[in-house]
């Protein structure tokens, strides 16, 4: 006799429903198991949710204060971006911000550090619920910066290439008086060019070598990062930012990753022909930023070096985080205001970060990376 599907009171016997669900859910534990990384050839997959926010809201999403929130992780260098942008611009009080926690399960991100394990605006304990609310059965990789409708709770977009440009020039209407102009449109192929090699060789590159699974893999990618890190530093030797002489979108994606260098790049990621401490120009360059309102204020190094320890567990399969480096370092003169520049040009900095988004200071742990 065929079964009705249902399951009766007290049956052990799973429901169809039941049966579906559990499928997605092993689905979800093997797309994010995080024993993968290491284990298999690195490449990153294209952003599958590319809907813009807009002015004239032409994908149907138009820019509207209060209505979206923007979900990031500290450790993540390409959610770091849009934090950095949101900053600068001043749109604190246009998109909300959630912060995830930087040591994912095998659902991905998830809302650990707020009360109740759920984010307070969300309502949602994982991020991959903002997903599957835009698609059903939704099984990809659940990935941030991303950009959530609030009253639907639906995904809006994790196209990170984008949401930063879009933040320059979509959301101009809703910046704070003395905004720079991160993407100015006459420098935009300047930009543009820079751009495409920091992102092919350094910022994509050292993911290439720290999840490479063949030798010459590694090796390829790894001077990949090192010849592009030359041309830069020679770039950069007699003029204070990438492009023109004002803080662009081009300085913040390289920033993220330098950001990050020493403290993870160099030792888990395998990128040890040198430490950026150890490049005079970009060691400098990297300080001056990370000294600027906007940027420095925005990174934790505690998250940094929490989630690619103790995620990438199948490259670093005892979970154990480093003491070190040192990172006084960071605030030291850097002498690159010599080279000339205006960080905002005609604008003016940021104001203070608000205090429910300011970095945590430095525990214990901080304590013990000082020699």
């Amino acid at each position: 006799m065929r079964g009705t599907g249902r399951r009766g009171e007290g049956s052990p016997y799973p429901t169809g429903k039941e049966r579906h669900d559990e499928r997605r859910r092993r689905r979800r534990h093997v797309r994010h198991s995080n024993t993968a990384y290491g284990k298999k050839p690195f490449r990153r997959s294209k952003s599958h949710f590319t809907d813009r926010i807009t002015a004239d809201g032409g994908d149907g999403w138009p820019v509207e204060a209060g209505r979206y929130r923007l979900v990031v992780s500290r450790a993540c260098p390409w959610a770091s971006r849009a934090v950095v942008s949101r900053r600068l611009l001043g749109l604190e009080s246009a998109i909300s911000l959630a912060v995830a926690d930087p040591v994912q399960d095998d659902r991905s991100w998830r809302f650990t550090l707020d009360p109740g394990d759920r984010d307070p605006v969300l309502g949602i304990r994982y991020l991959s619920e903002a997903y599957e609310a835009r698609e059903k059965d939704y099984a990809g990789g659940i990935s941030v910066p991303a950009i959530v409708d609030v009253p639907s709770g639906r995904l809006v977009t994790n196209d990170h290439q984008r949401i930063t440009l879009d933040f320059a020039t979509e959301w101009a209407a809703l910046h704070r008086p003395g905004a720079p102009d991160l993407y100015p449109e006459r420098l935009r192929a300047e930009i543009d060019d820079v751009m495409e090699g920091v992102y092919r060789d350094v910022n994509n590159g050292v993911y290439r070598a720290g999840f490479a699974t063949e030798q010459g893999e590694y090796e390829d990618a790894c001077r990949d990062v090192f010849r592009r890190l030359g041309l830069v530093s020679r770039r950069l030797a007699d003029r204070r930012y990438l492009v023109g002489d004002t803080i662009t979108e081009a300085d913040i994606r390289l920033f993220t990753t330098l950001v990050r260098f020493d403290a993870v790049y160099h030792g888990h990621f395998k990128c040890n022909v040198r430490k950026l401490a150890e490049d005079p120009v970009l060691w400098a360059y990297a300080r001056d930023l990370y000294q600027t309102p906007g940027f420095g204020d925005t990174v934790d190094f505690a998250h940094i070096k929490h989630h690619y320890y103790r995620v990438h567990t199948g490259i670093n399969p005892t979970g154990i985080v480093p003491l070190g480096p040192d990172l006084s370092g960071w605030l030291s003169p850097h002498h690159r205001e010599e080279l000339g520049g205006r960080p905002f040009g005609d604008g003016t900095p940021p104001e203070p970060v608000p205090v429910a988004e300011r970095v945590p200071a430095p525990g214990p742990e901080a304590a013990a990376e000082q020699p």
